[in-house]
């Protein structure tokens, strides 16, 4: 089966180019071509750097479990959960099918069906994909929303539990199928619309969770904005007794349309799940190359990695950090999002410091590249007081949220730990035998 989808820019959908997708039983390949018509316009850029503004196709070679796509287009996939729903749902329909005495589809689910299968609405970031009859995709039914509003919470929670514990039923799908995010991992979650009527990410809590995880994210993405850095807007709202965390997409300006979004691993040209590691001056390359606001973005970078090691934040991967278009291949960092303290993991993070410094998450480390950052030994100590300063609030800011002592218990591991210390005294807030506040 060989298929051409068109791909297009935005609310004001600009072609950009067409991916080719190949099938022949299990295989399966890509490639991508940019259309005559932008390649020409004096506006072109990249949508990223691994696809030069060259005509004729370009061909994306599949590593591992990684996907068939180039990066920019694998970017707004469905995460996990959301492939988790599509799957479990296109399972469910093929059993109704034979019990009403039909031949199911007998196809599986391939990568341009999961790619697809997104609500064109809530697909992260601004690349749109039309098919051959002209539909963007996923077409939403007729007298179906393409994502709920904030009202609907308890329904969607509802759906996310019974698909958490197998119990789900049809309808519990076809509500939830597509509606799921490329921004994220295996938990449940969903783009709704909130009050205000913006794009918003709802994280609910799992059934597996040990310790109020969406309460945890919330505290941690205030905090980090009490620190100086530029995190998506997030809170708890309630729904059936059960804490929510709503993020409010960064890709969807206040003014509308979509903002181009892709991932860091993207922007380093890094297949998520390569072999090897790579580090946060791997980054700095990147930001200085395509940045619209170098030292500006870099000066941020290293903020956030001095917040990660404060709060425990180590699940900071590539797909955890990202890039949005600012203007001809030009890039921003996007506000930080998927921010969460670890209690109960080893201080490693996912993105090393640099190649010398490894998976250790230490003041020590982060302060050792401050050169290559461009960062005076004095901006250094000042940003990472400034970051020391906000975590050391964490208990005030978990009660504000409404979090109880019990709740707050269980994070004490991801806040009160030596490397706090080590910030304190680097920073000059307090001498070397001050110990975080636990009061």
């Amino acid at each position: 089966m060989r298929r051409t989808i068109k791909v297009y820019l935005g609310d004001e959908a600009r072609l950009i180019g067409a991916v080719r997708h190949d099938a022949e039983g299990a295989r399966e390949s890509a490639a991508f071509e940019y259309d005559p018509g932008w390649l020409a316009a004096p506006d072109r850029f990249s949508i990223e750097p691994n696809l030069p503004l060259v005509a004729g196709a370009q061909f994306h070679k599949k590593v591992r479990d990684g996907s068939i796509f180039h990066s920019a287009i694998a970017d707004t996939e469905p995460d996990g959960w959301g492939r988790r729903v599509i799957i479990r749902d296109h399972a469910k329909r093929r059993q109704e099918a034979r019990r009403a005495g039909l031949e199911p589809d007998p196809r599986p689910l391939g990568n341009l069906d999961l790619l697809l299968a997104v609500d064109d609405l809530s697909r992260v970031g601004a690349l749109r994909f039309q098919d051959e009859a002209g539909v963007f995709q996923r077409a939403f039914e007729e007298g179906r929303r393409t994502a709920p509003p904030f009202v609907e919470l308890s329904r969607l929670l509802a759906a996310s539990r019974a698909v958490e514990t197998q119990s789900e039923t049809s309808a519990d799908l076809e509500y939830l199928r597509g509606r799921g995010t490329s921004l994220g991992g295996l938990r449940p979650k969903c783009t709704v619309v909130d009050e205000e009527g913006r794009l918003s990410i709802g994280k609910f809590p799992s059934v597996a969770d040990e310790h109020p995880v969406t309460k945890g994210e919330v505290l941690a993405m205030r905090l980090a904005r009490k620190a100086g850095i530029n995190a998506a807007d997030a809170r708890l709202v309630e729904s059936d007794g059960a804490a929510v965390a709503l993020i409010r997409r960064f890709d969807r300006p206040d003014q509308g349309g979509r903002l181009l979004y892709v991932s860091a691993a993207t922007m380093l040209g890094a297949e998520p799940n390569e072999p090897g590691e790579h580090a946060y001056t791997e980054i700095v390359d990147a930001i200085r190359q395509y940045g619209a606001k170098v030292q500006a973005d870099v000066d941020e970078l290293w903020r956030r990695i001095a917040f990660s090691i404060l709060i425990t934040n180590v699940d900071d991967h590539l797909l955890n950090h990202g890039f949005l278009h600012v203007t001809r291949g030009q890039w921003r960092l996007a506000p930080a999002f998927d921010v969460n303290p670890f209690p109960e993991r080893a201080r490693e993070l996912k993105t090393w410091i640099s190649e010398e410094v490894g998976p250790e998450a230490t003041v020590e480390g982060l302060l050792s590249v401050a050169p290559y950052f461009r960062l005076s030994p004095k901006k250094a100590k000042t940003i990472l007081g400034e970051v020391e300063a906000a975590v050391a609030g964490w208990r005030e800011e978990g009660r504000s949220l409404g979090m109880t002592n019990t709740e707050l218990e269980q994070f004490s591991e991801a806040f009160e730990h030596h490397e706090r210390v080590a910030a304190r005294r680097a920073s000059g807030l307090a001498s070397s035998s001050s110990a975080p506040d636990k009061t």
